[in-house]
């Protein structure tokens, strides 16, 4: 049902996890989509990369998916976190979006649509990933305001997932975290990437096209909330 032929669309962190799952299901509804990362385009916490980037894309880009983003495993009280945890986190997951925005927004036509991908932790908190929460509160945030401003041209929406089976979580999932986590979410699962790729393509087509200012969470259940 979703057809999006003749769309193009942007992913960060396209090249692997949930970003190259998006981008290989807006290739199978019929877009163009194009994988941005810091492998192939270099750090976008650096707005000349994303300038740069912006520009090897040119318009239109009918849907930015702003995917890319880290969170250190290793648990770090904020008592003890170093300054340069905290400056490295903010700057790889919040001033990357505000840069990628910026570059990539002026490409994006009439009828267009921004995702922005956060997580639970932004809603509920994450003793000891203090960063990586407040990194990610601030993109619901983000979400909210860009909506108001860029509307009724663009849409704006956020997808935030809980636990997700991808490389950057392999430390809590060895030994058996994996299922132990598994077990304490509603759905007994964990989701899949192609899980959270799904709605991401969802709130860029034309099913979606009164939905914006919007927090999807896919999470299984494991965080309820408006």
């Amino acid at each position: 049902m979703i057809a999006l032929q003749g769309k193009r669309a942007v992913v960060t962190g396209g090249t692997r996890g949930v970003g190259a799952a998006a981008v290989a299901l807006f290739r199978r509804a019929g877009a163009e989509a194009i994988a941005v990362a810091k492998s192939t385009h270099g750090d976008l916490a650096d707005p000349d990369v994303c300038r740069r980037a912006a520009a090897s894309v040119g318009a239109p880009v009918h849907a930015l998916v702003v995917n890319h983003g880290i969170w250190v495993p290793e648990e770090a009280p904020l008592a003890t976190m170093t300054a340069a945890q905290w400056r490295r986190t903010m700057a790889a997951n919040l001033d990357s979006f505000f840069h990628v925005i910026q570059a990539f927004a002026p490409l994006i036509p009439d009828g267009g649509s921004i995702v922005l991908v956060a997580s639970t932790a932004g809603q509920r908190g994450e003793a000891f990933h203090a960063d990586y929460a407040a990194s990610k509160g601030a993109t619901i945030s983000l979400t909210k305001s860009l909506a108001v401003e860029l509307a009724p041209r663009v849409r704006v929406n956020c997808v935030a997932p809980g636990w997700v089976e991808t490389g950057m979580c392999a430390l809590p999932f060895a030994g058996g975290g994996l299922a132990r986590i598994a077990a304490g979410i509603p759905l007994q699962r964990v989701a899949a990437a192609e899980d959270i790729a799904g709605p991401i393509v969802f709130l860029c087509s034309d099913l979606a096209r009164h939905v914006t200012g919007e927090i999807l969470n896919v999470n299984g259940g494991s965080v309820l909330c408006g």
